[in-house]
């Protein structure tokens, strides 16, 4: 008798996994561990493209995420020393951030909506900047000019090179409350049922850097932030000729060198969507 495969391919692409459990002790938490990583080491993915079946979600949460890209932009050689943009940047920078976050935010609307059920809902946070004339500006203190000075700053001392500083750039776009509103409406499958910004103080720096006597301990909590996103990205970069703690240590003296720095660009936009 003939067999007909009624289920689309793209499920045996999801792996389901349980674990039965043991009498006590860490040993599940041991196996699960091994398991996920394996999986992971195997099958990489990305909220950039299908990660669930069909109508299968009915919630989607997100934080923090994607502001990330799926990829440093191309043309991005004209901006020396600086590992994403500045006043100082050329026009054609922004453009380059701007068009590779489009495709980028379209897409992962367009994945997540064929995962959804119709009337489905969506939150997402992520990092955004102030609608300001100048697409360019970035404030003094904004957490990037600061991680491009500590990195000069070792390039000052001779423990990097300055092309090596120069070819790192980071895959982040901070869009506007109005680019994230045109591109929700122009992808078209989702409606947006609230959106808010709210102020973006990373690691609560402003209060931390009110005891200046504390010197590099004022901005420690900004730079342990900031190291948890890039560490990772760094040493693949860099390899053994940065150190990471001498680094970032710069990066904590920096935070607290701005302790008076109160106009920020950078806000958390959260927007909450419902799948047509």
């Amino acid at each position: 008798m003939e067999t007909t495969v009624t289920q689309p391919i793209l499920f045996f692409r999801c792996i389901k996994v349980a674990d039965l459990g043991c009498s006590s002790g860490q040993n599940t938490f041991l196996a699960m561990s091994e398991i996920v990583n394996t999986i992971n080491a195997l099958l990489p993915d990305s909220f950039y493209s299908r990660l669930f079946p069909r109508k299968s979600l009915h919630l989607v949460h997100s934080v923090y995420s994607i502001h990330f890209l799926s990829k440093v932009p191309d043309g991005l050689e004209n901006n020396r020393m600086n590992v994403y943009i500045t006043s100082s940047s050329p026009l054609s920078e922004h453009k380059a951030y701007l068009n590779q976050f489009q495709k980028d935010f379209k897409t992962f609307l367009r994945m997540r909506s064929e995962e959804m059920v119709s009337s489905g809902r969506m939150v997402l946070t992520l990092i955004g900047r102030k609608t300001l004339d100048d697409p360019l500006y970035r404030d003094c203190c904004h957490f990037w000019t600061l991680l491009s000075q500590s990195l000069q700053d070792l390039v000052l001392e001779g423990v990097v090179s300055a092309s090596k500083v120069s070819s790192f750039k980071m895959p982040f776009y901070d869009p506007s409350i109005e680019e994230v509103t045109d591109l929700i409406r122009k992808e078209g499958s989702f409606k947006i049922n609230n959106l808010e910004t709210h102020g973006f103080d990373l690691g609560h720096s402003v209060e931390d850097c009110s005891l200046q006597s504390h010197g590099v301990k004022a901005g420690q909590k900004e730079a342990s932030c900031i190291r948890a996103v890039t560490e990772r990205m760094l040493v693949a970069h860099f390899g053994d000729d940065i150190n990471i703690d001498t680094l970032f240590n710069k990066y904590a003296l920096r935070v607290s060198q701005h302790a008076s720095c109160r106009i920020k660009t950078s806000v958390s936009l959260v927007v909450a969507l419902i799948r047509k």
